[in-house]
C-alpha cells in the first residue's frame, strides 16, 4: 500500500547510505527537491544511476554523496560541462568518483530488463563502441537461434527510484505526461519507489498522452509543488533557463559552490514556480 509522507520522512525511510539510486526525468520532471533532501540528510556512498546526469547529480557529487555514477551523457543542458563532476573525476574532490559509462540505448535497455525481471537485455549495434568495451555490464553474446553476435546489457535494479510527476490520487496511483524518458521503466525496475508530485487529487483526470504508474509499484508519495525546479513540470511550472546558465559559474569554484549549497539547500530552500494552464 502506498504511503503518503513529507519528503524528509520519505527519504529517511527509503534511501539509506550506500543505496543504488536512480533519479530519472528527461529534461522535464527532474526530481531536484528529492535530491536536495538527500543532501540535507547527508547521504553518502550512493551509487547514482541516470541517463543524463545534469545539475542535480552535479550537486550530489559536489557534496560527496556519490561513490559511483552510471550514466550515458553528463553535462549542463545547453550550457556546458558539469564542473563538480569534472572536479571529482579529474582531481578527486571532494572524493574520487567511479564512472560506468553507457549509451542512452543501453541504459534504457538495462532499465527495461530490470522492469521485466530479466537478468539482461539484448541489443544490436555498438559492438565496436569504446564505451561498451570499457563497461563490464555490457558483453557480446551469440544469438542461440542464428549465431548472430549481439550485445547483452545487465539489468539495472536500483534499490530506490525517485521521480517527479504531475499528480497522484489518494490511492497512490501516479499520473505523468509530457516529455518522458525512462521514468516508468526505472520505477518498475526498482525495489522501492519514491514519487514527488505537484498535487494529490481525488481523481486522475485523463490527459492526452499521459501514463499512470500504478499504486502497487509506488512505495511513497510526497506532495512537493515545484519539486522539479529548475527543470519544469508540464502544466505546472516552466523551465528556469536562467538558472542553468547561472549554475555554470556557481559550480566552477569550490567555495562558491559550497556557499550556494549551504544557503539554498542546507538552509531554508525556496522554490520558484510559474503556473501554466492544464493541458
Amino acid at each position: 500500500m502506498t504511503a503518503f509522507a513529507t519528503l524528509r520522512q520519505a527519504v529517511a525511510a527509503l534511501i539509506p547510505d550506500g543505496a543504488t539510486v536512480a533519479m530519472e526525468g528527461f529534461t522535464h520532471l527532474i526530481p531536484h527537491a528529492a535530491g536536495h533532501e538527500l543532501i540535507r540528510q547527508q547521504r553518502r556512498e550512493l551509487k547514482l544511476l541516470r541517463l543524463t546526469p545534469d545539475i542535480i547529480y552535479d550537486q550530489l557529487i559536489g557534496v560527496g554523496a556519490a561513490r559511483s555514477l552510471v550514466f550515458a551523457w553528463g553535462g549542463n543542458p545547453g550550457v556546458g560541462s558539469l564542473h563538480r563532476l569534472r572536479d571529482a573525476v579529474e582531481r578527486g574532490w571532494p572524493r574520487p568518483l567511479e564512472l560506468i559509462e553507457h549509451t542512452h540505448a543501453s541504459m534504457a535497455l538495462a532499465y527495461t530488463a530490470g522492469a521485466a525481471n530479466l537478468p539482461f537485455g539484448v541489443m544490436r549495434g555498438s559492438r565496436a563502441s569504446e564505451t561498451h568495451r570499457r563497461n563490464p555490464d555490457v558483453r557480446e553474446i551469440a544469438c542461440p537461434f542464428t549465431g548472430e553476435p549481439l550485445m547483452a546489457v545487465a539489468a539495472h535494479r536500483p534499490d530506490v527510484t525517485v521521480i517527479h510527476a504531475q499528480r497522484a490520487d489518494h490511492a497512490g496511483n501516479v499520473q505523468i505526461w509530457g516529455i518522458l524518458g525512462v521514468q516508468k521503466e526505472a520505477a518498475l525496475a526498482a525495489a522501492r519507489v519514491l514519487v514527488t508530485v505537484e498535487e494529490v487529487v481525488d481523481r486522475l483526470t485523463p490527459v492526452p498522452g499521459a501514463i499512470v504508474i500504478p499504486a502497487a509499484a509506488v512505495d511513497m508519495v510526497c506532495e512537493v509543488p515545484g519539486g522539479a525546479h529548475p527543470s519544469y513540470t508540464q502544466g505546472y511550472t516552466r523551465r528556469d533557463n536562467a538558472f542553468y546558465i547561472e549554475w555554470d559559474e556557481i559550480s566552477r569554484d569550490r567555495d562558491r559552490f559550497t556557499a550556494w549549497i549551504d544557503r539554498h539547500v542546507r538552509g531554508t530552500p525556496t522554490v520558484k514556480q510559474t503556473r501554466e494552464p492544464y493541458p
